[in-house]
């Protein structure tokens, strides 16, 4: 049991930032501190400098300090601080990723788009971006990575062409934008048949622009979710610092947004449509998106609400999301 508490913090550590071997540390002090800094090491096979980089960062992340003063003893202290300044510097780096793809990209629109002539980047308008986006799909062999949100373009068979490829061993990946989630018919027609086939899906809120990253190849990128044009232009962005950049964009979005796993029936003791409508929940999607993906009333909603943070022993959907992790529900 304790081994296995020791993985789940180990991961959460990391997707805060925190290195493997300073995570190592952290759970040594956990099981062992207060104790002097050479006995933390030696429970974890670490000396000299790597055991005093390690600790220096747990220090620097406001998880680790000395117990004693002038003393080499040390411990870790409250988290709540130290995981909110990790929290907000994962936001942060997110938010410059974000800045710096934009950036990029609009000083590469502005000065060079209309020169370009090389071969690195080629809009796509009209007809033809169906085609290119279904040769896209047909032309992937390791994986796609993939912004997801509305407007769509309107291309028949698109979910099949994804399921196609998808069963043919690519992997997909897919950052899901709220919005998505409340598009009438989107989540039970196309998102979910895609996920219980083998997609990873994650949400977010929102994502910064529609994209499609095929293995290390190519992007097809839209200029912009909000520009009236998205429906018939795209970008072809072919190896370059611009390809670059997205894919940065995409990874660390992918490690902000919160995992999606559709409807399931694997876990016994939760009925299928309560297990989905807690994941429904835990994607942000609203109590009114909910009801209608489900086929309920609000009012039924409620109710199973209710019985679900009775059996959790919930006081509120935060808690209840917290226990139905905790149980595996999740």
């Amino acid at each position: 049991m304790r081994r296995m508490t020791n993985a789940k913090l180990a991961e959460a550590l990391r997707l805060l930032g925190v290195g493997g071997t300073a995570r190592r540390v952290y759970v040594a002090l956990l099981e062992r501190a207060p104790a002097p800094l050479g006995a933390i090491g030696a429970e974890v096979g670490l000396t000299g400098a790597e055991l005093a980089a390690a600790y220096a960062e747990l220090v620097d992340a406001g998880l680790a300090s000395a117990a004693e003063a002038g003393a080499d003893v040390v411990a870790p202290v409250p988290p709540t601080a130290g995981l909110e300044v990790l929290a907000r510097r994962r936001a942060a780096e997110l938010e410059e990723s974000r800045v710096a793809v934009g950036g990029a990209f609009e000083q590469f629109r502005r000065q060079r788009l209309a020169a370009y002539n090389d071969g690195l980047v080629e809009v796509v308008t009209g007809e033809a971006v169906g085609h290119r986006m279904r040769h896209a799909w047909a032309s992937a062999r390791e994986q796609i990575r993939q912004f997801e949100s509305p407007p769509y373009f309107p291309l028949p068979g698109a979910t099949e062409e994804a399921l196609a490829t998808l069963a043919r061993g690519v992997t997909q990946r897919v950052v899901y934008s709220r919005a998505s989630l409340e598009h009438p018919g989107h989540l039970r027609e196309t998102i979910e048949p895609c996920v219980e086939a083998g997609e990873q899906a994650r949400v977010l809120p929102s994502v910064p622009v529609k994209l499609v990253i095929i293995d290390e190849a190519y992007a097809l990128v839209s200029l912009s979710i909000k520009e009236a044009d998205v429906h018939n232009s795209m970008l072809v962005v072919q190896p370059c610092g611009l390809l670059s950049a997205l894919v940065a964009l995409f990874e660390q979005s992918w490690l902000n947004a919160l995992p999606f796993h559709g409807r399931t029936t694997r876990h016994s003791g939760l009925a299928p449509a309560d297990r989905r409508l807690l994941w429904l929940l835990a994607g942000g999607a609203t109590d009114e998106v909910i009801a209608r993906e489900m086929g309920v009333s609000r009012r039924t909603l409620y109710r199973r609400l209710q019985v679900l943070m009775a059996r959790l022993g919930a006081a509120n959907r935060f808690q209840m999301a917290l226990q139905a992790q905790r149980s595996g529900w999740l």
